[in-house]
């Protein structure tokens, strides 16, 4: 019997969501009295970078680097890891609730014929056979229990849910056929197109958002700058994206992306439900707006009520201060 998760890099290079899943796995391991915690990975990542897992609770790995899974097909990444809870004889599968994990856990539960619950905010509660998990619903304004009664349980991670802390440890690295085929590849990618220096925004735990408060797509350098002092990454509302003030792959919110950092920084953005639906998941919601009658004072953890052009360059100033005194 197994716990097993789903690896996801980037040019070789495992991305945080792995680590969390991993250290939610090992906690549903000993709470299962299983030792085994199996990780899949499918692509080109090195032995070294799959060993080190071991630090996350990760006693061993499954690695197929065939390349097959160059590209992303989530009907193959499914096939794959199918074939893999066969083979360890899993009774829990893990993955990170982002962009794959959508893609591929509806599918991999029809497989296997198991429960699925997606975006788990919590460690399940086990009695007997059956699992009982938490996650957030109407748009984060409630929680909901979900019980998981079938013999293989599927449960998807919430981003930033779980901190990541690394212990000490090794997995071992065993070279695995997976079984798919290049004929199981029916996607074809034309076109991919990252920013390498930004954080992404499913996984950053600092978040500086603004919206048309800014006046223009002129104004955002000081967005930038406040990004960069913290750490942070970089989002925009749906009516900045509309207008192409940013790219659309920064708009969060319900028709966005859904994010849940440990702290998200509001500017000059009004608070409307759509948005809110995007980020209230966030740990401490910072809002910053002239307007004291702005509808997202209403969900902020914190609040500054003056002009952005005042406030944001002072608190630029403070950052850099406080990280000079603290190297």
């Amino acid at each position: 019997m197994s716990v097993l998760i789903y690896v996801t890099h980037a040019n070789g290079v495992i991305k945080k969501s792995t680590f969390e899943t991993a250290l939610y796995a090992r906690k549903v391991a000993d709470m299962l009295g299983t030792a085994d915690v199996v990780a899949v990975s499918l692509g080109n990542v090195s032995q070294a970078e799959l060993a080190a897992l071991g630090n996350y609770g990760v006693t061993r790995v499954l690695a197929d680097n065939s390349s097959v899974f160059t590209q992303f097909d989530s009907a193959a990444q499914t096939k794959a890891l199918a074939n893999a809870a066969t083979a360890t004889n899993a009774q829990v599968v893990v993955l990170s609730h982002n962009s794959a994990g959508k893609a591929i856990a509806p599918r991999l539960s029809v497989r296997l014929k198991a429960g699925l619950v997606t975006g788990a905010i919590d460690l399940p509660v086990i009695s007997g056979a059956s699992f009982t998990v938490k996650k957030s619903v109407f748009s984060g304004k409630a929680f909901a229990n979900y019980a998981i009664h079938t013999p293989v349980k599927i449960v998807s991670v919430s981003p930033n849910a779980f901190p990541v802390v690394k212990g000490s440890g090794s997995a071992t690295v065993e070279a695995w056929q997976s079984g798919v085929l290049g004929a199981d590849v029916k996607v074809t990618v034309k076109e991919v197109k990252t920013m390498s220096d930004k954080v992404a925004l499913p996984e950053a735990e600092l978040v500086v958002s603004a919206g048309r408060g800014m006046k223009g797509p002129e104004n955002w350098g000081m967005i930038e700058e406040l990004a960069d002092a913290l750490g942070a990454a970089t989002a925009c509302s749906r009516p900045v994206a509309d207008v192409h003030w940013r790219p659309h792959h920064e708009h969060v919110g319900q028709t966005g992306i859904a994010i849940s950092p440990n702290l998200y920084i509001a500017i000059g953005i009004s608070g409307a439900i759509q948005h809110l639906a995007g980020v209230n998941s966030s740990k401490v919601i910072v809002v910053i707006n002239k307007d004291p009658e702005a509808p997202f004072f209403k969900a902020a953890d914190y609040g500054i009520v003056g002009d952005a052009f005042e406030i944001v360059p002072r608190l630029i100033q403070a950052v850099k201060t406080f990280k000079a005194q603290n190297a």
